[in-house]
């Protein structure tokens, strides 16, 4: 005899236990959307930096877009490695995205490096600016044909030349030792043909060589220098606009495509904002940095048309190395023709 409350699918008339199904599988299908997706983001900027804490409200706005359904894990401070390290995570399927900037992108689509590896060729970050924009439809595309979506591009300001020792001239700096990214071998091959001293390391290793005297000299935007404290060994800064460090946000497509169309469009959304947030954090704090950096004793060494000249006549000689070898080809003419361009109409940054 059944009692109250006992009640079981298989006792019920026909038309109940179809009903009793429909129901289970109602409620399966709910749990089933209301499961939180974890998505793992690496990344090299320093734990605590703007960086580092724009991601971190990223992922507390996709939260709240999703409903609670998507959580951003984010490991800060190449602690997944090296930014080869992390595409290879990525490939893997360890890490679902990543910050990178040009040189990890390069290891998915060796293009990208058109808009970070050509030393001088930018006058002004409109025309960084306006490159970018013409370039980023087509790189994107080929990023998405190798797996990976582009939920944001930026970039860090420029690059510049930090030393032990006062270093103006090109000769000056090619007696210091150079730190060259491990992730890059044709960018230590053209150090070393030019006449430089470089040498091969992570960006995690820099505090510790510089300690050690292993570099005397580093290439990176003082807000990067700030952050790691390589001032307080790295005590003079050559003012020279030496390349923008251009960055993108990515995600593989086999993650991103785990969502819902609606809540990939709001993240997409939250992302785009905060791309443009980290774009004007870091390029503001890259002045930011170097007043902070002087108050504490960073001698700042200005670039008199001469030195330029010199600069620009050492990468010139180079020029075929980089074109073909570091960029590929028609991208290298690509930028050089949309420069031209840029100068033509008057220098009129997109809007």
């Amino acid at each position: 005899m059944q009692t109250h409350g006992q009640l079981r699918p298989s006792s019920l008339p026909f038309p109940g236990r179809i009903l009793c199904l429909i129901l289970l599988l109602l409620a399966c299908a709910h749990g089933l959307e209301g499961a939180t997706v974890t998505l793992r983001l690496g990344t090299l900027a320093p734990h605590g930096t703007s960086y580092h804490k724009s991601l971190m409200l990223m992922g507390e706005k996709w939260k709240a877009a999703a409903n609670g359904g998507v959580q951003l894990k984010v490991f800060p401070g190449g602690a997944q490695g090296s930014e080869s390290d992390t595409v290879g995570l990525m490939q893997t399927g360890n890490l679902d995205a990543a910050l990178l900037t040009a040189v990890g992108l390069a290891d998915i689509e060796p293009a990208v490096t058109a808009l970070q590896s050509m030393p001088m060729a930018f006058h002004s970050l409109e025309e960084v600016d306006y490159v970018g924009s013409k370039l980023r439809p087509m790189l994107e595309q080929r990023l998405l044909a190798k797996g990976y979506v582009v939920l944001f591009w930026s970039d860090s300001g420029w690059v510049r030349f930090f030393t032990k020792t006062a270093a103006v001239r090109p000769d000056e700096v090619r007696k210091l030792k150079m730190f060259s990214w491990a992730g890059s071998s044709t960018e230590f091959d053209l150090w070393k043909s030019s006449g430089f001293n470089p040498v091969s390391l992570e960006t995690k290793a820099i505090g510790q060589a510089l300690l050690s005297d292993t570099v005397s000299a580093v290439p990176l935007p003082p807000f990067f220098a700030l952050a790691g404290q390589m001032d307080l060994q790295l005590k003079h800064m050559l003012e020279l606009n030496w390349a923008p460090l251009v960055g993108a946000l990515v995600i593989r497509k086999a993650s991103w495509e785990k969502l819902p169309v609606e809540t990939r469009e709001a993240m997409l959304k939250v992302a785009t904002d905060i791309g443009r947030q980290i774009k004007a954090d870091g390029r503001a704090e890259n002045e930011t940095s170097v007043a902070a950096m002087v108050k504490r004793g960073l001698v700042v060494h200005p670039v008199p048309p001469e030195v330029d000249a010199e600069w620009r006549s050492a990468v010139g000689k180079v020029e075929g190395q980089i074109r073909g070898k570091i960029v590929p080809a028609d991208m290298y003419d690509e930028v050089q023709r949309l420069l031209k361009e840029f100068k033509a109409q008057g220098g009129a940054a997109p809007k």
